[in-house]
């Protein structure tokens, strides 16, 4: 490990790291019972599930960037779940692929908060971060496998972004309900969350 990941990684209490790998843990066994679900509905419309599914499963992302409220942890939900993915050959595997298409939408939802100034701690911020990471993972998969016609692709980004966003007010939930329980040794994360 060179010298940036090390100071990258210090930036994480093991608490958050751990915190971190149970969250991208759930998101990885969440991916196939809500991959199986949204195929039930989209196959009819000629549409991938994964637009649909990815609202569920891609609130991890947000849920791990939000409760820690630190630059990289989406990012790190991210490449957590890209490399257990990619070693283990779960659900969702693509071989190398999967490294982009797993590390993409987290690196998109943390730029996305570094531009608006903010640690993922609202309701907004947790929405778009949704909306971010699905839109970005659904394009970025029909990129690399699909290759869908346009019309197609913009139908299944908007059911992308509508599941997302409502997957980022879920995660946003989840986040009001742990900062209540007050277990974040943090005190600059121990605001009123409204």
């Amino acid at each position: 490990m060179d010298g940036a990941e090390k100071r990258f990684l210090e930036r994480f209490s093991l608490f958050e790291l751990i915190l971190l790998a149970l969250i991208a843990a759930a998101g990885i066994a969440v991916k196939p019972v809500a991959a199986a679900l949204s195929h039930i509905v989209t196959a009819p419309l000629l549409i991938p599930g994964g637009a649909l599914a990815g609202g569920f499963y891609m609130l991890f992302v947000v849920l791990g960037g939000a409760l820690v409220g630190k630059r990289g942890g989406a990012s790190l939900v991210c490449v957590i779940q890209g490399i257990v993915v990619l070693v283990s050959g779960v659900y969702g595997s693509h071989g190398a692929a999967s490294l982009i298409t797993y590390i993409v939408p987290g690196l998109l939802v943390d730029l996305l908060w570094i531009i608006c100034r903010t640690d993922g701690a609202s309701v907004t911020a947790c929405f778009f971060g949704g909306i971010t990471a699905n839109v970005s993972g659904s394009v970025l998969v029909n990129f690399i496998f699909f290759r869908m016609p346009a019309i197609p692709l913009l139908l299944a980004s908007a059911l992308a972004a509508l599941s997302g966003g409502i997957g980022g007010v879920v995660a946003w939930q989840i986040v009001k309900h742990f900062k209540k329980l007050d277990i974040f040794s943090h005190p600059d994360r121990r605001r009123t969350i409204g």
